[in-house]
């Protein structure tokens, strides 16, 4: 099943306007991790503008049907970053509940999730 990566295209990190002028830090983000996914089964990206996160910008939501889901942010749009949210993707995607035993996470996402959902009932 196909685990998607969300991400916020407008967030902006407190320098952002000086360091990229015109260019938000969730821009330089989702392409940094549109670039890691490339050519995944398991992963898809798709962007997003606000998750509403702002105080915790770069945001991304890990989602899969009839799995738990996650929302991680305080990201450096940085490659080390984005290889990280794509690798925990990945985890996500081969997982029966969404759930990742924390000694597999990549190095570079610990520290940086936010919420776990449920995921949504079958039946209403």
């Amino acid at each position: 099943m196909t685990t998607w990566i969300t991400i916020c295209d407008t967030c902006k990190r407190d320098d952002w306007e000086a360091r990229a002028p015109g260019v938000t830090d969730g821009e330089i983000f989702a392409e940094l991790v549109e670039a890691a996914a490339e050519g995944s089964d398991a992963v898809r990206t798709r962007r997003h503008s606000c998750l509403m996160g702002c105080a915790r910008g770069c945001n991304i939501a890990i989602q899969s049907a009839g799995k738990l889901n996650y929302t991680v942010g305080e990201f450096e749009p940085s490659q080390e970053a984005a290889q990280a949210v794509v690798g925990y993707a990945t985890l996500h995607a081969q997982s029966e509940t969404g759930q990742v035993p924390y000694k597999q996470w990549p190095q570079a996402i610990k520290g940086h999730f936010v919420t776990r959902h449920p995921p949504l009932p079958d039946n209403e």
